[in-house]
């Protein structure tokens, strides 16, 4: 039977309900998270953006086809053309300038993350990296899907952070998702059981990094 990405997501299940189930998530979508806590998370965030954008540049090297380079093309210019400058605007309806966002220092969990993508990338193949970024591509998707299923969940105006959600649940970013479930579903059908137990080891500690992030926007560490 070949391996799906959904075999990832079981395969550290508790893991994956942790991130997605976020305290900080429960709080962003019932409109009780700490003004602070979330513009923390923001200025990170930007910061992430940053190496993410990164680790496309360095999908397009790792890239054995055409196919494969014109993705992480789009996916570099996606971030550094679109992503980067929307990001920048939603910090300013925060109170958070430009000039701030480019003095900031970054914070261990946004160090810890980003690096283990690169360093994942770096050492493995285009496989390697997609599945380390994948709790990012894949996951906000679902937790703003996870979100809209719940009753507590509050939409609109009397929720400040009502934009953030409208962000992921778009047509654009669940088409995203879904393309990249699509990309990832082709390469794991034909893995290996050695080799599938590798990816589980670094989807899970991506997993847990993205847990820590939540978790460095909640209690606002450095």
């Amino acid at each position: 039977m070949p391996y799906q990405f959904e075999d990832l997501k079981k395969s550290c299940q508790t893991e994956w309900q942790a991130y997605i189930e976020h305290s900080f998530v429960q709080q962003l979508g019932n409109a009780s998270l700490a003004p602070e806590a979330f513009q923390h998370y923001l200025k990170q965030d930007y910061l992430f953006l940053i190496q993410f954008a990164r680790a496309f540049a360095l999908a397009a090297y790792k890239s054995p086809t055409l196919s494969d380079l014109r993705q992480a093309k789009q996916g570099l210019q996606a971030i550094v053309d679109v992503e980067l400058d929307l990001h920048i605007s939603y910090c300013k309806e925060w109170g958070i300038s430009e000039q701030e966002l480019a003095e900031l220092p970054e914070a261990r969990a946004t160090l810890a993350y980003t690096r283990y993508v690169l360093d994942t990338g770096n050492r493995g193949d285009l496989l390697d990296l997609h599945v380390a970024l994948s709790p990012c591509m894949v996951g906000y998707g679902e937790i703003a899907n996870w979100l809209n299923s719940r009753a507590e969940t509050i939409r609109g105006e009397n929720n400040p952070y009502d934009a953030w959600i409208a962000m992921y649940e778009s047509d654009e970013f669940q088409d995203a998702m879904q393309a990249e479930i699509s990309w990832l579903n082709e390469r794991l059908a034909d893995v290996s059981p050695a080799r599938f137990k590798e990816l589980t080891r670094i989807f899970s500690d991506a997993t847990r990094l993205e847990i820590d992030f939540w978790e460095m926007g909640l209690k606002q560490s450095d």
